[in-house]
């Protein structure tokens, strides 16, 4: 498949709001990819490489390049030569990725190099998600939809189901099952403003805490451990304690959901950035988990002795697995009834904040386990933070947003009256936002390299944000969690902003 094909049906995606035109334009596009395309198709739609980060600067990217007359480069071309940029390394290495950058993108034309340029800086933003490519994917070979929706479920990969429909059809599917040992993606939450409102939608529901540590599903297979993360990945070898605590349930064969989470001697959660670190580290794991010992916490079970569990009601599944796992090692939670149970229900959440919980998870107990799916039946809910900041800089966008102000630099006041910067943010803005702040911005501007705006501190802007977590990158030792601009207060002065005190003092537990 041409390079031109993919950038022309991304751009075509990014231009319609309708969900049935953006599906057609995928499924035309499965119609027309080899199965050795999929490969690629399917991370460049979503603006990922297969490759992961290459490490490619702005520096090297920025200078212009003529393009070619014509499309002539394939995806697999293109694939390839990333592949051999991200392996450039040592003496030299800026000079030959900058060589290699200018022959791939002297190969492309004009709407090739865009499309490259995003892709390669993670601007890529054209709504091609993957529930949409299943959705492509079943139009384009003819397989209903709820069965390649599950197959994806089962495989954990999108990649991996298009390989085999597009190479054999819809029979492909049956080959994929809930299996030991293979992970399935999580069942997510959606967001909900508050507890009463859950309640009120679901109706007879489990209130359950919302834990900050990180997913994990836990195999087990006779004596067979292995433990994967939200993202599907084998962290078994880093994480001694899980495979102990899954040897030590009364079950055989099993596949237990939940999180991985590192308490403090009282009881209370550790930030979430040593839980974390905690499972990020790969190097001397025995001193590791002694410095930072984790517990696993399970809320679902998705298959017990050979038998799946996931079309079954989440009240039953419940029921095998407080039947397989003990209490201490399951969530805590509290059912409600109906709207008479709400106030019940809102003390549950006050609880689970005071004990140092991040809010909680309400889930309906009619509901399957939609693995791989933000299923309406589990609403999330957690205090919003908000905090009013004053903008040190911006960096210009790419692709979409080439031409505009994007990525925001973000600072709190200090006790001597400067700014310290707590992190940026690109989430939440609008494109008439975009527009004004661009222009605002460039009248507050100091100076300009290129590729960052440093600007006068006078425009405050309101940021929600999710938490704090400790960063050596940042000045205050901190820096903000899933930031969003929520507005910006023209009403407020600099002096009005939050300081960085008042940051630290609402999270004691992250002060660096």
């Amino acid at each position: 498949m041409l390079l031109t094909r993919l950038a022309h049906v991304s751009r075509e995606v990014a231009a319609t709001s309708a969900r049935s035109r953006k599906i057609a334009l995928l499924a035309e596009l499965f119609r027309d990819a080899e199965p050795d395309d999929v490969p690629i198709v399917i991370p460049y739609l979503a603006g990922r490489l297969p490759q992961g980060r290459l490490g490619i600067g702005w520096k090297v990217l920025s200078p212009p390049v003529a393009p070619a007359a014509a499309p002539t480069l394939t995806v697999r071309e293109v694939d390839a030569r990333l592949t051999g940029l991200g392996a450039v390394t040592g003496t030299g290495s800026q000079a030959e990725r900058a060589r290699l950058v200018a022959e791939l993108m002297g190969a492309a034309t004009a709407d090739e190099q865009r499309f490259l340029l995003a892709l390669i800086t993670g601007e890529v933003r054209q709504g091609a998600l993957d529930a949409l490519a299943a959705e492509g994917l079943a139009e384009a070979t003819g397989a209903p939809s709820p069965d390649v929706r599950r197959a994806v479920m089962l495989a954990g990969s999108l990649r991996t189901v298009a390989e085999a429909l597009l190479a054999d059809g819809p029979a492909a599917l049956d080959r994929f099952r809930l299996t030991v040992g293979r992970p399935v993606l999580p069942m997510l939450a959606h967001s909900a403003p508050s507890v009463a409102e859950a309640v009120a939608k679901l109706g007879i529901c489990a209130v359950e805490e919302k834990l900050d540590g990180i997913r994990v599903q836990v195999h087990r297979d006779g004596d067979a451990v292995r433990v994967y993360t939200r993202t599907l990945d084998d962290i078994t070898g880093r994480l001694p304690e899980l495979t102990g605590a899954a040897l030590e349930l009364a079950g055989e064969r099993f596949i237990l959901d939940g999180e991985v989470i590192s308490f403090e001697a009282d009881g209370r959660p550790r930030s979430f950035q040593e839980t974390a670190g905690r499972v990020g580290s790969r190097a001397d794991v025995a001193t590791a988990a002694r410095a930072v010992p984790v517990a696993p916490v399970f809320f679902d079970v998705l298959s017990v002795d050979g038998r799946d569990l996931l079309d079954l009601p989440f009240t039953e599944r419940h029921t095998e697995l407080a039947r397989l796992v003990p209490e201490p090692m399951r969530v805590r939670r509290t059912l409600a009834a109906g709207p008479e149970d709400i106030p019940a229900a809102d003390a549950f959440l006050a609880e689970t904040l005071d004990r140092g919980h991040e809010g909680v998870v309400v889930k309906a107990l009619d509901a399957p386990y939609s693995a791989g799916r933000r299923g309406a039946s589990w609403l999330k809910v957690k205090p919003v933070h908000t905090l009013d900041l004053v903008v040190l800089a911006a960096e210009w966008g790419h692709g979409r947003r080439t031409g505009r102000l994007s990525n925001l630099h973000l600072g709190a006041r200090t006790p001597d009256g400067s700014f310290a910067m707590l992190g940026k943010t690109f989430k939440g803005l609008t494109d008439a936002l975009l527009a004004w702040q661009t222009e605002r911005l460039q009248e507050l501007a100091l100076s300009d390299d290129g590729h960052v705006v440093t600007v006068r501190p006078e425009l405050v802007v309101e940021i929600a944000y999710d938490g704090l977590q400790r960063s050596t990158r940042y000045p205050a030792g901190v820096t903000l969690r899933f930031a969003r601009v929520v507005r910006y207060r023209e009403d407020k002065r600099p002096e009005d902003a939050d300081t960085v005190e008042t940051v630290l003092a609402a999270h004691p537990q992250v002060r660096p």
